[in-house]
């Protein structure tokens, strides 16, 4: 009885300072596990506290059979004041391993827009984030979901 009531303690103590900064994490299913080009997944979100830094993450989830160690996606980023379309490339594997979290042959990466994972402000009002993959395959295999994720830097 002694040692049941130490893991709950300990489980409980654990459980007890972990705390959230997400803000947004919004993906999109892909029902072939294929990417096309002309699939825009579209991510919309609401910002109300100015004083805060943010950080914007590429979510994806991948099987281990995925033919690349990166993806090359068009971010486009409409603030409520602005447009911006950024192309990046995002890093999934090294010669090793792939990045992120593996289970079974599901692989599930988040990556910071900002290649530093620099925080930014954000200006009050409504965000819409577009993706789209603009990689030589096309469509792109075994692709099961892309995203978002908004995290508030505390």
């Amino acid at each position: 009885m002694k040692l049941s009531g130490f893991i709950l303690l300990a489980v409980l103590a654990c459980t007890g300072c972990v705390r959230t900064n997400n803000v947004y994490e919004k993906m999109y299913f892909f029902p072939k596990h294929e990417w096309s080009s002309n699939v825009k997944p579209s991510f919309n979100f609401e910002v109300t506290d100015t004083a805060a830094l943010y950080r914007l993450y590429f979510v994806i989830r991948h099987a281990d059979a995925y033919h690349f160690n990166n993806i090359w996606v068009n971010l486009s980023v409409k603030s409520p004041d602005s447009t911006i379309v950024l192309k990046r490339e995002f890093t999934l594997a090294d010669a090793q391993k792939w990045h992120g979290t593996t289970v079974d042959d599901i692989v599930e990466q988040r990556i910071p827009f900002d290649k530093n994972n620099t925080p930014v402000p954000l200006k009050k009002g409504s965000y819409t984030f577009t993706l789209q993959q603009v990689m030589r395959e096309d469509p792109l295999q075994k692709v099961l979901n892309a995203g978002i994720r908004v995290e508030k830097v505390q």
